[in-house]
């Protein structure tokens, strides 16, 4: 099994840090506009990237397995490239001084591929943009992310 992992500081309170990644308008503005579903625990989150030309460029669903306020995210992918399917992403919080310190893991993949290095690279993208919207007010959601390589 493979794990990408990342740790990133958010000059923020951890509740507005958790805000943002355990409600739909929150994910809608750091990881991808096309955000639907509900987010509660049992429940389904749905994501849909799209080019700035507004082609479909991928999707996913997750089942949200863990909402624990201030302190833990965690999904459980059902749908999506083959490779995210039965995967998790878990996003723990905890303060330190005036940074919230995130720190990521999208857990389980089968194997490390060319796709895991892309997906690694591209969460770290995301990342940032939450760090973003929490600091500034302002994310860079798909399709206004940075785009890394043929694939988005």
């Amino acid at each position: 099994m493979a794990d990408i992992i990342h740790r990133v500081g958010i000059k923020a309170p951890v509740s507005e840090v958790y805000r943002a990644l355990a409600s739909i308008e929150g994910i809608a503005d750091w990881w991808t506009q096309n955000t639907s579903g509900t987010s509660a625990v049992g429940k389904t989150i749905g994501v849909r990237f799209h080019s700035k030309e507004g082609k479909e460029v991928g999707s996913m669903d997750m089942l949200v397995e863990a909402l624990e306020p201030n302190k833990k995210v965690h999904w459980h992918f059902t749908a999506g490239p083959e490779e995210w399917i039965g995967t998790d992403v878990i996003f723990q919080l905890h303060e330190e001084e005036d940074y919230t310190t995130v720190l990521f893991g999208h857990r389980n993949w089968r194997e490390a591929v060319e796709f895991t290095a892309h997906c690694s690279m591209k969460w770290a993208i995301f990342l940032l943009s939450l760090k973003e919207l929490v600091e500034t007010g302002k994310g860079k959601p798909s399709p206004h992310d940075i785009k890394i390589d043929n694939w988005n």
